[in-house]
Order: C-alpha cells, then sequence, then structure tokens
C-alpha cells in the first residue's frame, strides 16, 4: 500500500499529524482529504497576549492565536490555497479546535495514571527529533509556542488519545471481509513500482556557473571516482565531501522510484546493479558520483503482506467516523459561542 511514514521534520507537522481527526464532522476546503490521524489536539491553553476570544466551549475560552496557529497547521499541506477558500479554512480551523475542545472536556472524566510524566517523557521525545536546542527553539517561535505550552498541548493530546483508544474506539474491530474487499477494490494501492536504494556523492556546482567553475567540480568528482575504484570507502568520502545534507548519512538518498529524481541522475541510479558506482553524472546541482544499493521489483504486493497496513488503515476510518459522531453528539449538548468576526 502507498503511505509513507516519515519522522516529522518540524513542530508544525507534530501538530498537523495530531489534529486533523478533530475535524472529521466537516470537509476541508480541498478536493482532496488525507486519511485521518491518530488523535487531535485540545485548544492550547491561552499566553498573556493570546489576542481576540474567537469562541467559547462551555465557557472555556479559544483565542485569536490559537485559531491562526491552526490554519497555520491545515495550509502546511496545502500550498497556494485560493484567497476565496481562505474564510472557509479559518471556520473549519475554527471548527477543529472546537471539536477538539469537548473531546478534551470529555476526556477529563477518565483517569490517566501518571499523566504528568507520561506528558514530560512526550516533551522528552519531540525534542529528541530535532538537531539541537536552536533548532528545537526555532521551531517552537515558527508556530507561536513556547515550550510549556507545548508540553500543555502534549499533556492534553494524551488525555484526548486516551478518551479515543479507551472509550470512543475500544471495541473496533476489522473483520477478514471488510480487508479483502479493500485489498480486491483498490488494486493500484498494492501495486509496488520498481524502485533503487542509492547514496550518492555531490560536488556542488551552480548551473550558471563559469566553465572554471564547473571545470573545478568537475575534476574533483573525477579524482573521487578514482579513489573509490581503488577502495575507497564510499559513504566516509560522501560523509567529508558531498555538498549534499544526505552527507550526514554517508550520501543515503532511501529508496525512490521512478520520476522522483531529475531525469540524469535517475537513469544512472537505475542502470546501475547492486553495488556498482557511476561514472559522473551531471545535474543542474553539480556533479555526482551514484552508487546503487540495492532494487526493489515491480510486483503485487499479496494480501497477506498488505493486512497489518489495511487493518490500520480500516481502522484508523473507523476511528474518524465515531470520533465524528462522538463530537456531533457533544455540540449539541454543549454551549459553544462561536464570535469569529
Amino acid at each position: 500500500m502507498h503511505y509513507h511514514h516519515a519522522a516529522p521534520k518540524s513542530l508544525l507537522v507534530l501538530c498537523a499529524v495530531t489534529m486533523m481527526l478533530s475535524g472529521c464532522a466537516g470537509a476541508r476546503p480541498t478536493a482532496t482529504a488525507p486519511p485521518a490521524p491518530a488523535t487531535p489536539p485540545a485548544a492550547q491553553a491561552a499566553p498573556a497576549a493570546a489576542g481576540e476570544v474567537v469562541a467559547r466551549v462551555n465557557g472555556k475560552e479559544i483565542h485569536r492565536n490559537e485559531l491562526e496557529r491552526s490554519k497555520k497547521i491545515l495550509m502546511a499541506g496545502q500550498p497556494g490555497i485560493p484567497p476565496y477558500l481562505l474564510k472557509e479554512l479559518e471556520k473549519q480551523a475554527l471548527d477543529q479546535l472546537v471539536g477538539a475542545e469537548l473531546m478534551y472536556q470529555a476526556g477529563l472524566g477518565l483517569q490517566i495514571k501518571d499523566l504528568d510524566r507520561m506528558a514530560d517523557a512526550k516533551l522528552v521525545q519531540i525534542k529528541s527529533g530535532f538537531k539541537d536546542q536552536q533548532v528545537y527553539e526555532k521551531e517552537l517561535a515558527n508556530i507561536g509556542m513556547t515550550e510549556q505550552m507545548l508540553r500543555e498541548y502534549s499533556r492534553r493530546d494524551l488525555v484526548i488519545a486516551n478518551l479515543v483508544n479507551t472509550k470512543l474506539a475500544a471495541d473496533l474491530q476489522v473483520t477478514d471481509l471488510e480487508i479483502e474487499k479493500f485489498y480486491a477494490d483498490n488494486p493500484e494501492r498494492f501495486e509496488q513500482k520498481e524502485q533503487v536504494r542509492a547514496s550518492h556523492i555531490l560536488i556542488g556546482c551552480d548551473s550558471k556557473g563559469t566553465a572554471e567553475e564547473k571545470k573545478k567540480a568537475r575534476d574533483k568528482a573525477e579524482r573521487l571516482l578514482k579513489e573509490v575504484k581503488e577502495g575507497a570507502d564510499f559513504a566516509k568520502l560522501a560523509r567529508e565531501n558531498s555538498t549534499c545534507p544526505s552527507a550526514t548519512n554517508g550520501g543515503d538518498l532511501g529508496y525512490f522510484p521512478r520520476g522522483k529524481m531529475v531525469p540524469p541522475f535517475e537513469e544512472a541510479a537505475f542502470a546501475l546493479k547492486s553495488g556498482e558506482v557511476s561514472d559522473v553524472v551531471e545535474t543542474g546541482f553539480g556533479f555526482h558520483l551514484v552508487k546503487q544499493t540495492d532494487r526493489i521489483k515491480a510486483e503485487k504486493v499479496s494480501l497477506a503482506t498488505a493486512r497489518e497496513k489495511i487493518v490500520a488503515y480500516l481502522k484508523s476510518q473507523k476511528t474518524g467516523e465515531v470520533v465524528a459522531s462522538f463530537i456531533g453528539r457533544a455540540k449539541q449538548d454543549a454551549k459553544i459561542e462561536l464570535l469569529l468576526k
């Protein structure tokens, strides 16, 4: 199945992963909606300069800064949203915050042992995903949060996750018939395209550089190729010489299918056999040495292989449905004031 699990690159992504489920009851102002993630956030604890109140949920205020953050999260995955949809997106973001707050308030009625310890552990886990403290703090500033706010976000998220996992979705099951039907009805999802795994050494050179600059870069690439042919460690040379960020991983770019890389690089990578290194390849980025390290042949993924991912996907869909239903009922019983101008 074409599911991609990448490590979050920013706190904005971390927030987005937990945000979307609370909006299951309403449609996003876009043509394509992603699969529903596991749990939503609750509305943030407001700092001193939180801005105007845009809603109240059973007396709990939701402030302008929370709404702006939510809008930013929604827009992060939807670049180029036309202006006429921005107002609708703002309403959708507020609706998700209201839904999240309703879930948080309901979740407070369930006991969670060691909640504060769990929130601290989650914060440590989040911080460990960043290169250093400076990058982490920059990301916090990016989404207008302090570390204290992020910890509160994590704590409230745990409350909501507990509500979903122990009450709302605790008894959800996926039957064999549902698994088989999904597999049969979605053949395109189980077509494994041919992929290669490759590493490279890039000697960067601007495509608009002078002939002398290009010659210097190519000559260096040729010297490194000679070292590789003489038995030098490719990964070590990449770490020491490559101007690509992948240098920190020994030049490893992971797996990719056709159509993901610029044509000269792709042609070289797919033409190689596992373990082979290309001649110098020129692209708009500079001069590359490409090493293929593995190949996955095109094939149809079997039901047995795909089963676990199908179960997870179908459970996420069912979870989205029960959460949407819960929020719909909660809205009927709650006192909600929408003050958005």
